[in-house]
């Protein structure tokens, strides 16, 4: 059996892995967010403004962010695959619904970046 490691296609390990490790992430910064939204006594904008101007902050929310985009694509792989018989239907709506998932990455990089 040949293996090639550089092709570009997944198996499922990868997929499942992949998931589990952004999930992870997602529920992490999930727990910040709201760790902070309970222990900040007055949320305020200027108090907003100070949490995302710090770079560590920056820099985990553009990792969820992407880990978001991730997960995102491999979940509606496998649920168009499963539900989606047409393969035009399928390739259109795949296409369709990771150009909306790099669109709210790329905005969200816009707004934190703003800040």
């Amino acid at each position: 059996m040949v293996l090639n490691q550089a092709t570009l296609k997944r198996d499922g390990v990868q997929d499942y892995v992949s998931l589990r490790t952004t999930a992870l992430v997602i529920a992490a910064y999930a727990v910040f967010i709201v760790g902070y939204l309970l222990l900040t006594p007055e949320l305020t904008y200027e108090a907003w403004q100070g949490l995302f101007s710090n770079l560590a902050v920056k820099a985990a929310t553009i990792v969820t962010l992407v880990c978001i985009m991730v997960h995102t694509r491999i979940g509606l792989w496998q649920v168009l695959t499963d539900y989606v018989k047409c393969s035009t239907m399928r390739s259109v709506l795949g296409f369709v619904l990771n150009l909306m998932a790099l669109a709210y990455v790329a905005i969200g990089l816009f707004v934190l970046w703003g800040v």
